[in-house]
């Protein structure tokens, strides 16, 4: 087996050799990607069920379909990707053709995350093989069936001098992060990405992180409380809570608290019938690890447990459940990532911004309102990786609209042209020829005052608008 260096060095040599770099090349990966997807879904949809019991239907949406929505839209796109963008001169420069060029960054690091093990090495991945890149994907370890796969078909489909996996836990990903890449893009924890951080600046690599943090759900005002309790019971308990935009915590007032409780207690009757546990459709926390954490975050917290808290640790399951907390519970400390969701009675919007606000900026966060006033106001007065309102998660789905964190919920986005952009350098291109060479000569020494201010008037943006 090639060491993590002879693997990188490889295809550092087929990225130098140019192989990458043509259009028909980066059509031909993405459509060997998408037939991969294609061909093997059964495959892909047992392993997701063998690691974590994800239902079909969730597995089809989330692993399958986006991938192949995000694929399908940088194909149909990639043309006008790749098109130089032309941008405006000044009069010093009016015979020049100025443009920026996107142009591929080289090696690239793509670190995936086990709670859907496919579409976050996927994802990123086509946005890294549309922009002409050669990449190595780290599959995570903790989804070990889906990491098999993954190292099993990607050299069966696509190119192995430009392509490879590299499999394996935190050894492995550590000896990996010590070799040169010329962009590593990492899904997962914050306490990791401070290693990978680490790593990098020695480097001197650029890094994009796709974090977590706990996404706020605040329900003010007229709301349409059946509507608002499927979505939210439907994007809180979507593959048993462990997504990085799931809804972790939900601010509301004591009236709308009593009329959504009940609501959702029937709402998850009629999702997962009166026995969660034999319901096919909900899925299993995703080791024995996983589920410790979550059982003991949920002893700790102060809160009363109003619906569910039912759990069984030989089945790694715990119930959809919601809690009662203060402002300072457990619950509220740390991200939950699972099917527990803490609310909070806060009587005012203003309070309940103001809370979120205290908290670190958070990957989405959502808001449920019939009233237009209540939606703008909470977008405007918050800050956010994405924003949502009278829905969760669908927001990500969509490939026109960027997805990342800000702050300690992560660096930078993709999806769509946004992940063109992320693994593209922006070269600046100015090409001039020898004209107006005497224009040219008021930059030439010997100074004078006059040269200066022509210099300045040819070059204004200010005055050139204006002469137009």
């Amino acid at each position: 087996m090639d060491s993590k260096k002879e693997i990188v060095d490889r295809l550092r040599l087929a990225f130098r050799s140019g192989i990458t770099i043509s259009k028909d090349f980066r059509y031909d990966q993405l459509s060997k990607l998408r037939a991969m997807i294609h061909d093997n879904e059964e495959d892909i949809l047992n392993i997701l069920h063998k690691d974590f019991a994800k239902p079909k239907f969730e597995a089809s949406l989330s692993e399958i379909e986006m991938v192949i929505n995000e694929l399908d839209y940088a194909i149909m796109n990639l043309q006008g990707w790749m098109e130089p963008e032309y941008v405006s001169t000044n009069l010093a420069t009016k015979f020049d053709n100025c443009f920026v060029r996107r142009e591929p960054l080289g090696v690239v690091l793509i670190i995936g995350a086990w709670n859907y093990p496919l579409q976050l090495v996927f994802s990123p991945m086509v946005a890294a093989i549309a922009a002409g890149n050669c990449v190595i994907i780290k599959p995570s370890e903790v989804s070990a069936a889906a990491a098999r796969l993954i190292a099993e078909l990607i050299p069966k489909y696509l190119s192995q001098d430009c392509y490879a996996v590299v499999s394996g836990g935190a050894e492995e990903t550590k000896a990996l992060l010590q070799n040169r890449f010329d962009h590593i893009f990492y899904t997962g924890s914050q306490i990791v990405a401070r290693s990978i951080l680490q790593a990098a600046s020695v480097h001197l690599t650029p890094v994009t992180l796709e974090l977590g943090g706990k996404c706020p759900c605040l329900i003010y005002g007229s709301v349409t409380i059946e509507y608002a309790a499927r979505r939210l019971v439907w994007a809180k308990f979507f593959n048993a809570g462990q997504s990085c935009v799931a809804p972790d915590y939900v601010l509301c007032s004591k009236a709308t608290y009593d009329a959504l409780l009940p609501a959702m207690s029937e709402i998850l009757k009629d999702f997962y019938g009166e026995d969660p546990q034999k319901s096919p459709d909900l899925c299993r926390i995703v080791s024995q690890q996983h589920w410790t954490r979550l059982t003991e975050l949920l002893k700790k917290s102060n809160g009363t447990v109003v619906i569910g808290g039912e759990s069984d640790q030989q089945d790694k399951y715990i119930a959809p459940t919601v809690v009662n907390v203060a402002e300072d519970d457990a619950l509220m400390k740390e991200e939950i990532f699972g099917p527990i969701l803490a609310i909070l009675i806060v009587e005012s919007m203003e309070k309940a911004i103001d809370i979120v606000n205290q908290m670190e900026k958070p990957l989405a966060l959502y808001v449920f309102s019939n009233e237009d006033f209540v939606i703008n106001t909470v977008m405007e007065k918050t800050t956010s990786g994405g924003f949502c309102s009278n829905d969760g998660i669908v927001h990500m789905t969509l490939p026109g609209l960027p997805f990342g964190g800000v702050g300690a919920s992560g660096w930078g986005s993709y999806h769509g042209r946004w992940g063109f952009e992320t693994f593209s350098h922006r070269r600046g291109c100015m090409m001039r020829g020898w004209a107006l060479e005497k224009l040219n000569g008021l930059r030439y020494p010997p100074y004078n005052d006059n040269k200066l201010s022509w210099l300045r008037w040819t070059a204004s943006v200010k005055r050139t608008c204006l002469l137009m």
